[in-house]
């Protein structure tokens, strides 16, 4: 495949015809004859020619566009980082778009399909819960189109990412409530092939290790982002004979869910079960009791996403990896003493 995107002087120069031939053979122009366009529309599919829209369209310079891929638009977490990009990308002149993959996977490649073809200069995204394939994201490598990965990330021999220190922040969350009183600490989480999940998941295991507190399998739930699933799985472990009390929760879904679970069964917070989540959400702070967090600097992260970016556009392809630090905020919900 080609290692780059494949442009009209590409397709001109390997067959040897002009530009404007070449824009008439895949415009099907009766001045171009038929062995001629069957030609160039194989070589235009040997090599994964895309036509421009803007270019199409406009005859003055095209927009300078990036598109930006999130899973959920509906959160607080994304709506600041796409926040923090849309500052950073204004500053220097660049226009943002965005697709919700709803965590999708093949939503997640729709979208980035659709980028390709709009032709827009560069592309920030975080995966979709559901994907497992990164073909798509090789595709974007072949053709050196810029990207970079924010929160949850792959390839990272390939593309630069932004992300939060994640382990930590969950190994100090979970140091915490042990040092308020609490031993059964549950973690409830995302699917574990997702990199955010692995790395927050450690965290709680290393404050477990280093406080010589068994690890007990039933007590890590690790299988869907969803606020519905999280409900379910918080109840069942407070179901067990012998039930948490404390829980550590992935992100602002897991963690509101897992609260109400905790409501719903009549038990106190945090007297009868600790509660910290992922969180940046807003709403931490008018919850009663007020809700302890791991916050992120999401708008920090947006804005991160973009800078890294619009140096890969300007022609520096270093691959870097920005760590933006969490901070854990305690309130009402997680000390028993």
């Amino acid at each position: 495949m080609n290692k780059h995107r494949t442009s009209l002087k590409d397709l001109a120069k390997e067959l040897g015809v002009s530009i404007a031939t070449v824009s008439r053979a895949l415009r099907n122009s009766p001045e171009i004859g038929a062995e001629m366009q069957e030609k160039v529309k194989a070589l235009a599919k040997k090599l994964n020619y895309r036509p421009n829209p803007f270019a199409q369209s406009l005859r003055k310079e095209a927009p300078r566009v990036i598109g930006v891929v999130v899973p959920n638009l509906v959160t607080h977490y994304y709506a600041a980082v796409l926040d923090g990009i849309e500052d950073e990308a204004r500053e220097s002149g660049y226009s943002v778009i965005c697709a919700n993959t709803h965590e999708d996977s093949e939503r997640e490649v729709q979208a980035i399909d659709n980028f390709i073809n709009l032709h827009v200069e560069g592309i920030i995204a975080c995966l979709a819960q559901s994907t497992t394939d990164y073909k798509h994201f090789e595709e974007i490598s072949q053709m050196s189109i810029p990207l970079v990965f924010f929160g949850r990330t792959c390839l990272s021999d390939k593309f630069s990412c932004v992300m939060a220190n994640g382990d930590v922040a969950a190994q100090e969350a979970t140091q915490h409530l042990i040092d308020t009183g609490s031993r059964r600490i549950a973690f409830i989480g995302g699917p574990n092939h997702l990199d955010m999940v692995r790395r927050r998941k450690h965290g709680y295991l290393e404050a477990l290790r280093e406080n010589r507190i068994p690890i007990e399998r039933e007590l890590v739930v690790c299988e869907k982002i969803d606020y519905d699933w999280a409900l379910e799985a918080t109840k069942r472990l407070l179901d067990m004979e012998n039930r948490p009390d404390a829980i550590l929760a992935f992100n602002d879904i897991i963690t509101f869910a897992a609260f109400s679970a905790i409501k719903d069964k009549g038990l106190r917070i945090p007297e009868d079960v600790a509660l910290i989540g992922f969180t940046d959400d807003v709403h931490a702070q008018y919850v009663t009791p007020r809700m302890s967090a791991i916050e992120d600097q999401s708008h920090e992260m947006g804005m991160e996403a973009c800078r890294l970016l619009l140096k890969n556009i300007g022609g520096d392809q270093k691959i870097c990896k920005k760590i933006v630090p969490q901070k854990l905020v305690i309130r009402d919900t997680s000390a028993k003493k």
